[in-house]
């Protein structure tokens, strides 16, 4: 099978700040797999597949489908809503919306610092909200997963070795994600270019795109 042969399966859209801080959210590896199999479904249209749908796409029974849909329900992330069809049919589909709503919360107090007041204090000390963490979540919210303390190192390397700006780093692995190149190494190669190009500031580096698009 080719990609193209793949493509026809069609792709599922998947919050890349949910798989990175859904440890965080006291998510299990079996719970978060089964939102997305939840994802999935919605996305094409079937808001309340049956526990045999979904375990089909996995590697559970229907009745671990069962438990594990209760985990979540009980965590409040998943609700079950009655729905009325156009044709006055009743019917019920699961709704997440709760656990977009704790997300949302998680990331503004830990990852976006709010812009008109400030960086939220928190349990998050100003270590954790300096701009080398700050561009940490930043990666793992993009890459959707924990960077490896290699990687860490890496990154840590830019701004206190080779001083890049954090600014520019940011535009760098907006590159990378445009181009769907999720690693350090191609960030790396794309300051590096603009490193070559004498590019020192955001604005110097925008007019290059815009010059090289």
């Amino acid at each position: 099978m080719h990609y193209n042969d793949y493509r026809t399966l069609g792709f599922t859209t998947f919050s890349n700040g949910l798989l990175a801080y859904y440890p965080q959210l006291k998510i299990s590896d079996s719970e978060i797999i089964l939102i997305m199999q939840l994802e999935l479904f919605a996305q094409k249209g079937e808001n309340f597949p049956s526990n045999e749908q979904i375990a089909a796409n996995t590697n559970f029974s229907s009745a671990e489908i069962a438990d594990i849909i209760q985990r979540l329900i009980e965590k409040n992330y998943l609700a079950i809503d009655q729905v009325t069809d156009k044709k006055g049919r009743i019917g019920n589909q699961f709704n997440l919306d709760q656990l977009y709503i704790k997300l949302d919360e998680l990331l503004a107090k830990n990852v976006l610092p709010n812009a008109e007041e400030g960086v939220t204090e928190s349990s998050s000390s100003t270590v954790d909200n300096s701009p080398l963490n700050q561009l940490m979540r930043q990666f793992e919210i993009e890459f959707g997963r924990y960077l490896s303390p290699i990687e860490r190192e890496e990154v840590a390397a830019w701004l206190n070795v080779d001083h890049y700006d954090p600014e520019i780093i940011k535009l760098a692995l907006r590159e990378a994600v445009l181009s769907q190149a999720y690693s350090l190494k191609y960030v790396d190669r794309v300051l590096l270019n603009w490193q070559r190009h004498n590019l020192k500031t955001t604005s110097e580096v925008q007019k290059f795109l815009q010059r090289n698009r």
